[in-house]
């Protein structure tokens, strides 16, 4: 049997894969992008990661676009607590260095050595994906305004110091309806007169 483990990162993870002895099979470090899922999926598959039968993987976080790749299917998921995969890490090492390729062996080989001590992520059904999808929508939208509107102000500070003046009482200010229509009169280097 192979297992697999990933220590995820914001814009990288690492990949360890590793068979019923422990031996280290392959590692990777793949981008948090379509190509390094891609060849995340195709490092599995050269493993013998089939529809049927997949390669069981521990990761320490339930969330992103990387563990929604990893779900399809009949996958089995483990999302290891962060402070467990620690300790394991502690009883490997000696020196309790962190290092990302390390710590994707060592969830691997939880797995490996304690996978019945670990429950996989439960099946979602269709609709929980899509509740899923419409919460971190839900979620995004006013994080996503306000950045917006962060980056409005910060440049009607420097072109149009009057118009963020005005806007400075309002409640909500740059994010009101009131605002955008007002800034659609604001003048442009294609109306320079309005």
């Amino acid at each position: 049997m192979i297992y697999c483990g990933i220590d995820r990162a914001e814009r990288t993870h690492d990949v360890a894969l590793v068979d019923d002895t422990g031996q280290l099979l392959a590692k990777r470090h793949i981008t948090d992008d379509t190509a390094g899922y891609k060849i995340l999926l195709e490092l599995l598959a050269e493993y013998g990661d089939t529809a049927e039968n997949p390669i069981p993987v521990a990761i320490e976080t339930s969330r992103g676009l990387l563990m929604a790749v990893l779900r399809t299917g009949k996958r089995k998921v483990f999302a290891i607590n962060p402070m467990a995969a620690a300790r394991y890490r502690d009883r490997h090492s000696v020196s309790r260095k962190k290092s990302d390729a390390g710590d994707a062996l060592v969830l691997a080989n939880i797995l490996r050595t304690d996978m019945h001590a670990h429950r996989p992520l439960p099946d979602d059904s269709a609709l929980g994906h899509a509740i899923t999808v419409l919460a971190r929508a839900q979620q995004d939208s006013p994080w996503n305004r306000q950045q917006l509107a962060n980056q409005l102000r910060s440049l009607l500070r420097e072109y149009y110091p009057a118009a963020l003046a005005a806007f400075a009482n309002w409640t909500n200010g740059l994010c009101r309806p009131e605002a955008r229509e007002l800034l659609k009169t604001a003048p442009t280097p294609a109306r320079p007169h309005v």
